[in-house]
């Protein structure tokens, strides 16, 4: 994974220093020291990695803090470290189904409809287009998102030979891209992620998804 070195900085847990967070359920992004977004980390690592001035704080929230007997700090939103971590441009991520349905916007690629269209009994599910049992495997050139009809009409069969069409060829997707489609950030973290990979990488609130035209790393 690419952010290990993120985790070796953290040290002791916050608690060893007395420390205790006022609201749970808060968690912080971190930033490399080149502004880049690495990574999603509890709060208690973030105010450690502040507390030994191994990050600064670029954004709090003044509503929630950790406290001890004599100190309190504003739990942070996001950190930015102060050594820049190197981070491999590309690494290959398994596939999933959470990651496939976001790459492909959450649509069936057979006959483009969303989830939200799907009926009462209709899912989205998992397509090999060259079948396992035919000689394909499970890799991002060869999987898609099919909605249970469409995936039950195929079958063991290629796409055209079930009368299917694909929009696009499949592609591995960027890995940045990837992995913040399906995170849930607020609104302050989203600005910094946008920032740096661009304004549509993620949306506000909520896990994203990609356009249906693929994007390949």
């Amino acid at each position: 994974m690419p952010c290990l070195a993120l985790f070796s900085l953290m040290g002791p847990a916050c608690a060893r220093l007395g420390f205790f967070i006022e609201e749970a359920g808060v968690s912080c992004l971190a930033l490399n020291a080149s502004y880049e977004p690495l990574m999603i980390v509890p709060s208690r690592r973030a105010i450690r990695l502040v507390l030994d001035r191994k990050a600064e704080v670029l954004e709090e929230d003044a509503h929630r803090a950790f406290r001890s007997v004599r100190v309190r700090h504003p739990c942070p939103v996001v950190i930015r470290l102060v050594r820049y971590v190197h981070v491999p441009r590309r690494f290959r991520r398994q596939v999933t189904n959470t990651f496939l349905f976001a790459r492909d916007g959450y649509a069936c690629q057979y006959c483009q409809r969303h989830k939200r269209q799907l009926k009462n009994r209709e899912f989205l599910t998992r397509d090999h287009i060259l079948p396992i049992s035919r000689g394909g495997d499970n890799t991002w050139q060869n999987v898609v998102t099919a909605c249970s009809t469409c995936n039950h009409r195929k079958g063991n069969r290629l796409p055209r030979e079930a009368g299917l069409r694909l929009p696009a060829r499949p592609v591995e997707p960027n890995h940045v891209e990837l992995v913040w489609a399906v995170r849930r950030v607020t609104p302050i973290q989203a600005k910094y992620i946008r920032m740096f990979f661009g304004e549509d990488v993620v949306p506000v609130g909520t896990g994203g998804s990609f356009s249906t035209e693929w994007k390949s790393t």
